[in-house]
């Protein structure tokens, strides 16, 4: 029987505020994993993550704050993206 499993198995926050999430794939036959693949992408400051993974909602309320938000919005403008 194969299964597909995904889940998130690595959440870093960097020094700007942004949270980077890995998502593995897995795929698996009989219980055994015989592939896997990653994505990887980044919550910014600011950015709309209630449809993220539960643990990573949880970090991004925690560090999100309105200071950081307006901090990262500033170096973003400053750089002239």
């Amino acid at each position: 029987m194969l299964e597909k499993v995904v889940s998130v198995d690595l959440i870093e926050v960097v020094e700007n505020g942004c949270i980077q999430v890995r998502t593995k794939t897995a795929i698996k036959e009989n219980g055994v994993e015989i592939s896997s693949k990653f994505h990887r992408h980044v919550v910014a400051p600011g950015a709309d993550y209630s449809a993220e993974d539960a643990k990573v909602q949880a970090i991004a309320a925690s560090i999100h704050t309105a200071g950081v938000i307006a901090a990262y919005q500033a170096a973003i403008a400053a750089q002239g993206v």
